[in-house]
């Protein structure tokens, strides 16, 4: 059976390099499939829909008929990976929405595989969120994602028993580079002639990780 991965990037703490990661995953999904479909569910800018408008579209979940019509998308399960942008003010809203219709089993009813790529920082809150994600969705495949711009050390408490997925850092003036509306990863892969220069790293090393971690997903669902 056919089964579609739907990916949530998401934070309850803002300015931690959400829609960064976001972007990335988006960038590798669409080079690897040919394409994919990713919702912005944000209130500030810049946000996935200002660097990737072709593929992106705006999510609203604060009142009914918004939260059903994207639920309602994520769960076709068409073969188009889909990435969800979420916004740290819709953080409670949306698991809320996600627990009170039951999605997580409706989707492994239907073949949708989904993964929540949870970024925490060293607040309390980020670890209050997690654990309630464990609780709740005990049975979803959660990653932990460590971005060394935000985390640097041992992992906060509540995470150490589990496998992050590493965000490494980057000096500042490739992060302005990354940060312009018009900069593409898999762009930059293909045109830059430098293999060993270390934005290249990078984002090859990230693509490899989100690879590594999708066979991993699917090794799990075996």
């Amino acid at each position: 059976m056919r089964r579609t991965p739907v990916y949530v990037v998401c934070s309850p703490r803002p300015a931690v390099g959400k829609t960064l990661i976001a972007r990335v995953l988006a960038e590798f999904l669409l080079l690897k499939n040919g394409a994919v479909s990713a919702f912005d569910i944000n209130l500030r800018e810049p946000s996935l829909l200002n660097y990737l408008p072709r593929f992106t579209e705006t999510a609203q979940i604060g009142d009914t008929f918004g939260q059903m019509a994207l639920m309602d998308r994520l769960i076709v399960n068409d073969g188009v990976p889909k990435v969800i942008d979420l916004g740290f003010h819709a953080f409670d809203d949306f698991f809320k929405v996600v627990a009170e219709i039951g999605l997580m089993k409706e989707a492994e009813r239907r073949g949708i595989d989904p993964i929540v790529m949870f970024i925490p920082d060293r607040d309390r809150a980020s670890m209050v969120a997690w654990q309630m994600l464990r609780t709740t969705f005990p049975n979803a495949a959660l990653v932990p994602v460590e971005n060394e711009h935000v985390l640097w050390g041992p992992l906060p408490q509540g995470f150490e028993r589990v496998r992050p997925f590493r965000i490494a850092a980057l000096p500042g003036f490739l992060k302005s580079i990354i940060g312009r509306l018009n900069f593409s990863f898999t762009h930059y892969l293909r045109t830059n002639r430098d293999q060993s220069s270390e934005l290249h790293q990078w984002v090859r090393g990230n693509y490899t990780r989100f690879r590594e971690l999708e066979l991993n997903l699917i090794l799990h669902k075996l």
